[in-house]
């Protein structure tokens, strides 16, 4: 019997989710040792692939460029993984007041991944990375337009993840991508934890999951060049940040803010770089093909200015980089003040920082509060009050926004999910990574007696938070006890001190007389 497309969809989301959770209930068993191993030859493999699949990804979306979507697979990889290999994710992972609160990680679950089609590739590999890091299994759910690029991506890290020694089946693809098979994954019993990327829509739908999510938004990000600015330097970097991979990076610059004092000069700078000024009748057509009611036409996401002008009715050279259309008002009326999405600038006049400031805020809450703006300046107070006050959770300063707000030219943490916070609808303002992918257990020691007694109130003496080289072992024995008293039983190479010389009585969930002996004199000691 055929079944309907969205059928099959939900059914292979469940069989996925199912298998994936069956992998990481093994997986979330291995040691700190085992996992970076694993990680480590994901980023590898990856980052020895970033130009195929960046190529495939082209093939099949038709967005941006293959040279940039080179540099966000390898970002997403290799840089993404520098960021996170020294994190650690098993066991106790901090000691606080001289031992008496010890923090202790755990993982999340199975990880459903939302994977937009402006970066299939990348994210996928970004998502899987870290969700790895910290003992979850992962299942993708690509967009219709990525599924091929996608699912190979996942392919390529699931590989090198077995070869590691990752259990198989931890990381999975939904390769018949519907809105009800999403829908489905997202719902399903073995899902975990939700990181969206995509559109409004769908990230909306991911909150609605009744399932913890993390969830990130439109961009619409403003570049102010303020009067001070290094005007070279600024103007390229804006065009670069606009350019780069057409513009499909939700942190791409879509306005540019000049002070009046030096609109002819950045005009002149840009023009060298082959930016075009359109005319009102041309703006107009662009407005018609567009952004017509305020409402972007997908058409045109990615595809470079010279296809976009002919798409729109008109022509420009050949060489030309970005199209740009003065404008003097935000929001419906002014339809290219939207989310573009592709080499297209809004472009503003402002007399002085302050009313930069307010059309910076105008724009941000105009489809993009909470995400990113940059700022080029080389007044430090007029930086911070930018910082201080605008509607934004990242600031970028004297960089290009798209691959600054990523983390690739700033010290930000790299990463393909970026938090607009609750001011644009969701519970992270900071760059997702791996430590937001994992739980943290507490043990915590009594600090203010309610009754005077002679018992343990720290760790403190037993070696726990040494470095490894001076380490009494008792961080092991703590790990391993936490676990028995689980009841998850060591799996693999995990050989538990405890069951040696075992007597045949248990307790509890698999815990015998001699390990609760044990357990209380090595207390004892101190």
């Amino acid at each position: 019997m055929d079944f309907d497309k969205d059928l099959q969809s939900i059914q292979l989301a469940r069989n996925l989710a199912a298998r994936a959770k069956e992998a990481q209930m093994e997986f979330k068993h291995f040691n700190q040792k085992q996992v970076d191993k694993i990680v480590e030859a994901m980023s590898e493999a990856g980052f020895r692939e970033a130009e195929r699949l960046a190529r495939m990804a082209h093939e099949e979306t038709g967005f941006g460029k293959v040279s940039d979507k080179i540099i966000k697979n390898q970002f997403a990889t290799r840089d993404v993984y520098n960021s996170i290999k020294d994190l650690k994710t098993v066991g106790i992972i901090d000691i606080r007041s001289n031992g008496k609160v010890v923090k202790i990680a755990e993982p999340m679950g199975v990880v459903a991944a939302l994977i937009p089609s402006t970066n299939p590739t990348s994210t996928a590999m970004f998502k899987a990375i870290i969700s790895l890091k910290c003992r979850n299994g992962i299942v993708a759910s690509p967009h219709p337009k990525a599924v091929k690029s996608t699912a190979e991506a996942m392919n390529v890290l699931s590989e090198a993840a077995e070869k590691a020694g990752a259990p198989a089946g931890l990381i999975q693809t939904l390769t018949i991508p519907t809105l009800e098979g999403t829908n489905a994954l997202m719902h399903d019993k073995n899902i975990a934890v939700i990181l969206a990327t995509g559109s409004t829509p769908m990230v909306r739908a991911a909150y609605s999951a009744g399932k913890p999510a993390y969830g990130v938004g439109s961009g619409n990000v403003p570049a102010f060049i303020e009067r001070t600015a290094d005007i070279k330097k600024a103007v390229a970097d804006i065009v670069y940040g606009t350019t780069f991979d057409n513009g499909v990076l939700c942190s791409s610059e879509q306005a540019m803010i000049v002070d009046r004092p030096i609109k002819e000069k950045v005009i002149e700078e840009a023009k060298k770089l082959g930016c075009y000024f359109l005319n009102p009748e041309e703006k107009k057509l662009l407005e018609e093909r567009v952004a017509k009611g305020a409402k972007l036409n997908a058409d045109i996401v990615g595809k470079p200015a010279p296809w976009i002008a002919s798409y729109a009715g008109f022509e420009v050279p050949p060489d030309t980089t970005v199209l740009i259309a003065e404008c003097t008002k935000v929001g419906k009326d002014e339809p290219l003040s939207i989310e573009k999405l592709s080499p297209i600038l809004a472009f503003y006049t402002v007399d002085g920082w302050l009313e930069g400031c307010h059309r910076s805020i105008e724009l941000l809450e105009f489809g993009g509060v909470g995400h990113t703006m940059a700022i080029h300046s080389n007044d430090r107070e007029i930086i911070l009050k930018f910082a201080l006050e605008k509607p934004a959770f990242r600031i970028v300063v004297n960089t290009p926004s798209s691959v600054g707000a990523v983390g690739y030219t700033t010290g930000l943490t790299p990463s393909m999910t970026l938090g607009p916070g609750t001011w644009g609808g969701s519970i992270i303002s900071e760059n997702v990574t791996a430590s937001h992918l994992m739980n943290i257990k507490t043990l915590a020691f009594e600090t203010n007696p309610v009754n005077k007694g002679n018992a343990v109130d720290s760790l403190e003496g037993t070696g726990v938070g040494r470095t490894e080289a001076g380490a009494s072992g008792f961080t092991n024995i703590i790990e391993e006890r936490l676990r028995a008293r689980a009841g998850n039983p060591p799996v693999g190479s995990f050989n538990s001190s405890f069951t040696k010389k075992e007597s045949n009585k248990r307790f509890g969930s698999g815990i015998s007389e001699d390990e609760i002996n044990k357990i209380i004199a090595e207390f004892k000691k101190y």
